[in-house]
């Protein structure tokens, strides 16, 4: 099966010629890391000094170092090698998700003029890290031909309906709205039609800055006006969990400053807030950690595939059962922060999930 990937390259051109960031980042991500100039020349299979090169090129480009070295110390970024490497993983946070579709479509057009291409098997899922993990075990399987696309829970639920993929992943709260929000979901369910297979839960609150400078304690502190937001886009489905939170709590949305500045991705609003451009933001635990920020837990969510019952012994169902159910994906489920297995692979009917949910 031919796999494409499309990545985000970006360019700083000088009055010259242009230059291509994709060896330096890779350094500067290294030594961010590891303190070591060292590893990130290991890492990026060159010299060290051809590395050190290679840094003291960019930095005279820029006229500003981009890292420091302090005996003793190790090797650290300085303010512009940190927003170098921030600026891509924002880039990347925010266009990921878009470029992997796109990346998918032209898959499955290439897919239907090769010969001996093995059964499809289509997921849509709303955007998140256990997704994203089971998306590289199907990919690397041998004889899969995966077609996974990111899209929000409604979006996912109306595909499932009209038969443009196999299985939907979408998830739901635990708690108090949960009985609303099954509902929400199972009219779009025949029970005599489709089933569930669990998958895991994750962790959803508020990310803040390391200590939690501000005090930031739980939705009450969002309407603080000296305390701003980064919210999700309108459609998907933490955007409006977040907007049924609200309406618990009764808070009006617009006593929150920054609610209208949006970020497409989980990744992307922790970078937000990472950077300062904004004090905090809702999403999973999983993002706050890897921009290096703390978490103020609010709910629980389950995670979870719907798909048609005479699909379950379909090969492709199967060995997805058999993968999410597995020690190896539960162990890099674990590895995740604020996810965690919840009766992955197991089958029940419609009736029983939502009668032990609600």
């Amino acid at each position: 099966m031919v796999r494409i990937q499309i990545e985000a390259l970006w360019n700083f051109t000088s009055e010259t010629s242009p230059h291509s960031m994709r060896v330096i980042l890779s350094i500067l991500r290294e030594i961010k890391q590891t303190g070591t100039l060292a590893s990130a020349a290991e890492h990026s299979g060159m010299s060290y000094r051809h590395a050190w090169n290679l840094v003291d090129q960019w930095s005279a480009f820029f006229g500003e170092p981009l890292v420091e070295r302090h005996r003793g110390k190790g090797t650290h970024l300085t303010a512009l090698g940190s927003k170098l490497v921030w600026a891509e993983q924002h880039l990347n946070a925010r266009l990921g998700p878009q470029l992997h579709n796109i990346a998918q479509e032209l898959e499955m057009e290439l897919a239907s003029l090769l010969p001996d291409v093995p059964p499809r098997i289509r997921i849509h899922a709303s955007h998140g890290f256990a997704i994203s993990k089971l998306g590289e075990f199907l990919a690397s399987e041998p004889g899969t031909n995966l077609d996974l696309r990111y899209m929000s829970n409604q979006a996912s639920l109306e595909s499932l309906r009209a038969q443009e993929c196999e299985l939907a992943a979408i998830h739901l709260p635990h708690g108090e709205l949960r009985k609303r929000a099954a509902a929400d979901c199972k009219r779009w369910l025949d029970p005599s039609i489709y089933c569930v297979l669990g998958f895991v839960t994750r962790e959803m609150g508020l990310f803040v800055k390391r200590g939690n400078p501000l005090n930031i304690t739980g939705l009450h502190s969002l309407v603080d006006p000296t305390i701003t937001f980064v919210n999700r886009d309108a459609g998907s489905g933490t955007r409006l969990l977040f907007e049924q939170l609200l309406a618990q709590e009764k808070i009006e949305s617009d006593r929150i400053p920054g609610y209208q500045n949006v970020e497409l991705t989980h990744a992307a609003v922790a970078a937000h807030v990472a950077r300062g451009m904004a004090d905090t933001g809702f999403g999973v635990e999983a993002a706050a950690v890897e921009f290096d920020l703390d978490f103020v837990h609010v709910i629980r969510e389950d995670y979870f595939f719907l798909c048609r019952s005479n699909i379950l012994n379909s090969k492709p169902v199967e060995r997805l059962r058999e993968i999410i159910s597995g020690t190896d994906y539960r162990r890099a489920v674990s590895t995740l922060p604020g996810y965690a297995v919840s009766d992955a692979g197991i089958v029940k009917t419609v009736k029983k999930f939502f009668r032990e949910n609600t």
